[in-house]
């Protein structure tokens, strides 16, 4: 019978019904998508390191290193000498911890897409994730030291339309509009396969090539922007960073870098607070929303009420059926809740992609979930307590009774 009786006034009050329940729908996929975004963002920054365990550049911060060299964002921090990396790595305590060493430069840019100078190992030894190594795509291979050839990430592939043979002329600068284009003319001779990470935005040169591009200063030849570094074990991390940090010197060690980059979400963790209490006041109103929408249609519902009174129906019966209502109310919108989510959560990750090349799974399992659903029914029975209450209290003789 409460079934019933929930159908009948669902289908009576429809419209109220459903606006009621699309506005849980965008409240529960608001808070699904900040929630997710926000648990999957930090996670999978901190395991993102494109299969390095330190950075080491110019002295200043760690974290403006590691977003520079790691994620290819921000500035860089400064430039240091190929002499110094050397002499680091003949010193006989963290030379040998050093397992796989990647010079690169920066400082060049193809429309607002980076450019950056290395070496071919990047490419032929180094694992991006364990057991993963880059992998060129059909017809293409690494660029050749000493030519002008680059090797071109899967998104910026897709994003500029190019394919093996395209050509371009490198601009200075990381600018969207480079402050000037170099003489010279690069040719892609090979695309890699996507990886999901900030490798994927980044057109990469002989780093020589970068070195001594046209225009730049002479000095740059003898300069590296950073070195990204393979260690032997965790604890020549800790070492390499004790020794070169706290010495005072010229040069900065970043690591570990998922520790770094968690310091960034602890920097910003406020906008993720500001972000969750919007998010549940908007389900607290949405909730809020169910007990007007029920409350207001009372004073319509009050004779039927006492008409199934009179008929034998309990009051139970009719405070179950008003608290119902608002139960179904609530799962149904949180369900909708989830389509709304699948589309602002995909937006969100594809934004995330294009500024840092870092992919986001939205749809992957979350906890959020299942408590999710289960919180807005709940605030939405809470809703219901107050019209199923004024329910339970018709008089049934007085509401019955003609009007003369």
């Amino acid at each position: 019978m409460i079934l019933n009786l929930i159908y009948r006034s669902m289908r009576q009050h429809a419209l109220s019904t459903v606006v009621t329940i699309g506005s849980i729908a965008l409240a529960a996929g608001l808070l699904l998508t900040v929630w997710v975004v926000k648990t999957q963002s930090q996670a999978v920054f901190a395991a993102t390191n494109s299969g390095f365990d330190a950075v080491l550049g110019a002295r200043g911060s760690k974290l403006q290193l590691v977003l520079n060299a790691i994620f290819h964002l921000e500035a860089s921090p400064g430039n240091i000498a190929a002499a110094d990396y050397e002499a680091l790595r003949r010193n006989p305590m963290i030379g040998p911890a050093i397992k796989t060493a990647i010079p690169i430069a920066v400082g060049d840019s193809f429309q607002g897409w980076r450019i950056v100078g290395t070496v071919e190992q990047l490419f032929d030894t180094v694992e991006y994730a364990p057991g993963k190594h880059y992998t060129l795509g059909a017809g293409g291979r690494n660029f050749k030291l000493g030519r002008q050839e680059a090797v071109i990430g899967s998104y910026v592939a897709r994003k500029l339309g190019w394919q093996i043979g395209a050509t371009f002329h490198p601009q200075h600068g990381v600018a969207a509009e480079g402050e000037h284009e170099h003489a010279e003319t690069y040719t892609v001779v090979g695309v890699l396969e996507p990886t999901n990470t900030p490798v994927d935005r980044v057109i990469w040169i002989p780093l020589e090539g970068l070195q001594t591009m046209s225009g730049h200063n002479p000095l740059a030849a003898t300069e590296l922007s950073a070195v990204l570094i393979q260690l032997r074990a965790p604890t020549a991390g800790l070492m390499a960073s004790n020794l070169i940090n706290q010495s005072g010197g010229k040069l900065t060690f970043a690591y570990p870098i998922g520790t770094i980059v968690a310091e960034l979400f602890n920097k910003i963790s406020w906008v993720d607070k500001v972000l969750t209490l919007l998010a549940w006041l908007v389900a607290v109103m949405a909730s809020g929303s169910v007990l007007v929408s029920i409350y207001n249609s009372m004073s319509a519902r009050q004779r039927d009420i006492a008409i199934l009174r009179a008929l034998g129906a309990r009051r139970r019966t009719i405070f179950g059926s008003v608290v119902g209502e608002a139960a179904v109310i609530g799962l149904i919108g949180s369900v909708a809740g989830f389509a709304v989510f699948a589309v602002l959560g995909s937006f969100v990750a594809s934004i995330i992609q294009g500024q840092t090349g870092v992919v986001l799974e939205p749809l992957k399992w979350n906890p959020v979930f299942w408590w999710s659903p289960a919180v807005f029914v709940g605030l939405c029975v809470l809703g219901g307590l107050v019209p199923a209450i004024k329910a339970y209290r018709v008089p049934v003789a007085e509401t019955i009774a003609p009007v003369s």
